[in-house]
């Protein structure tokens, strides 16, 4: 028993120091578990914490974005208030504007200055029949600060920041950028201030004394013609060795621009359609204009001085920087511009170019100089028509099959005299109801 009890008080003691091993690794990942347990318990704590500060931080930048959108709103309303307000002393005295008169601006401030100048000239004196606005596309300082400087007028500004995406490689952007502007002003103009009519200008125009009274005989004419899609105060052949008549005016299948006209009924028909970009050409799309006619005078009423812009120059010295600026008073209340409606004009026009005698062959220029009558010539097609004009000096292109300044295909412009030139198609004298011509 002796010998047996030894062995086992060895195995006992062995088997305790055994438990004792285990109960101190035990209690040592006991220990690691609960230090564990705290630093992740302070690191959850310390999350609550952030995310407690980060919730706060949020309810205050909502806070912050809430007044934000009431400021807004107070400062939209305050604008609102200002351009009624601005409208309101534009037209004051109760009388309804016989249009709206915009300016196109963008980042030629010093262009844009001139042509204020020459606007408020005339305007000053009709402001209520006339409200004057300004629409800048883009946010050049100089042209919003010389806009802001006028009293007169009321400031717009076009911000677009969607990205352009030319149709074709290597078109500039900026006939993207103009097309965007133009709907936008005209939108504004039409539909937010509800004007009947618009008076489109360039930030590099001046105007005619008779600029306004002409374009107030333009609008009761358009009012009792629908044929009439706009009236421009511009010729494209308005050089001064091709003018002679300040109180002419012609019908034309071609629309002119620089400085014209519409109601607010030709834009709801345009504006859901309005193209990306080259605009003036899109108007002079037969699809677009359906046959109707465009007012234009023989001497320009405005003049463009932009040499530089968004056309580099096209044309300007050829064709622009010789343009007549008319400088007669012209009372165009008292002239009668029946002839000009549909029903008479054709007849009107066809008797002057029946009258005229027709000449042909070479050396047309000096033919035409030695006739002491108005004179007129048949082309047979473009290419034609494109060298008698080129001969002449007066504008070769076409848009749609329709020469500049054309009527049913005849071109007619003054040759250093107060002659007429007519060139005459292949189809005009048909249109026309010419017989024995």
């Amino acid at each position: 028993m002796r010998f047996l009890l030894i062995p086992a008080a060895f195995m006992f003691i062995y088997i305790q120091m055994r438990l004792f091993q285990t109960q101190s690794q035990y209690a040592d990942r006991l220990s690691s578990a609960i230090e564990s347990e705290n630093h992740c318990t302070s690191q959850m704590r310390g999350l609550i914490d952030e995310v407690s500060i980060k919730q706060s931080r949020i309810v205050a930048l909502e806070d912050m974005k809430n007044r934000q959108d009431e400021e807004l709103v107070q400062l939209k309303d305050l604008i609102q208030t200002f351009e009624k307000k601005g409208i309101a002393k534009l037209t004051q005295g109760g009388q309804m504007p016989v249009a709206a008169v915009v300016v196109m601006a963008c980042s030629r401030a010093d262009y844009l200055e001139r042509t204020v100048k020459s606007v408020l000239t005339y305007q000053t004196p009709v402001a209520s029949k006339y409200p004057l606005f300004i629409s800048q596309d883009g946010s050049d300082q100089a042209v919003k600060s010389k806009s802001l400087s006028y009293n007169q007028l009321t400031y717009m500004q076009h911000l677009d920041f969607e990205p352009v995406v030319t149709e074709r490689p290597g078109e500039l952007t900026a006939y993207y950028k103009i097309a965007r502007h133009y709907k936008w002003a005209l939108d504004q103009l039409f539909y937010k201030h509800k004007f009947s009519r618009v008076i489109i200008l360039e930030d590099d125009m001046e105007i005619a004394p008779d600029f306004f009274d002409y374009f107030e005989a333009a609008a009761s004419l358009m009012d009792r013609d629908k044929t009439i899609m706009a009236a421009s105060s511009w010729n494209d052949n308005g050089q001064k060795q091709f003018v002679h008549d300040p109180y002419a005016l012609y019908r034309s299948d071609f629309f002119p621009g620089l400085g014209w006209m519409l109601k607010r009924s030709t834009w709801d028909e345009l504006s859901p359609k309005w193209p990306k970009a080259y605009w003036d050409d899109w108007l002079r799309l037969k699809e677009n204009h359906k046959g109707r006619q465009f007012i234009r005078p023989e001497v320009c009423r405005t003049y463009n001085f932009g040499e530089h812009g968004s056309s580099l120059g096209q044309f300007f010295s050829q064709y622009l920087e010789p343009i007549k600026l008319n400088d007669v008073t012209v009372d165009w209340k008292a002239k009668d511009l029946g002839y000009l409606t549909e029903g008479n004009y054709t007849k009107y026009f066809s008797g002057l170019v029946r009258q005229a005698r027709p000449i042909q062959g070479s050396d047309l220029v000096l033919k035409a100089q030695n006739i002491k009558d108005d004179v007129r010539i048949r082309y047979k097609d473009q290419v034609e028509f494109e060298r008698i004009a080129g001969e002449f000096g007066i504008f070769e292109e076409w848009k749609d099959g329709v020469p500049r300044t054309a009527y049913k295909g005849v071109v007619v412009f003054r040759i250093q005299t107060t002659r007429r030139v007519f060139l005459v198609g292949p189809d005009s004298v048909m249109q026309l109801g010419i017989r024995n011509s």
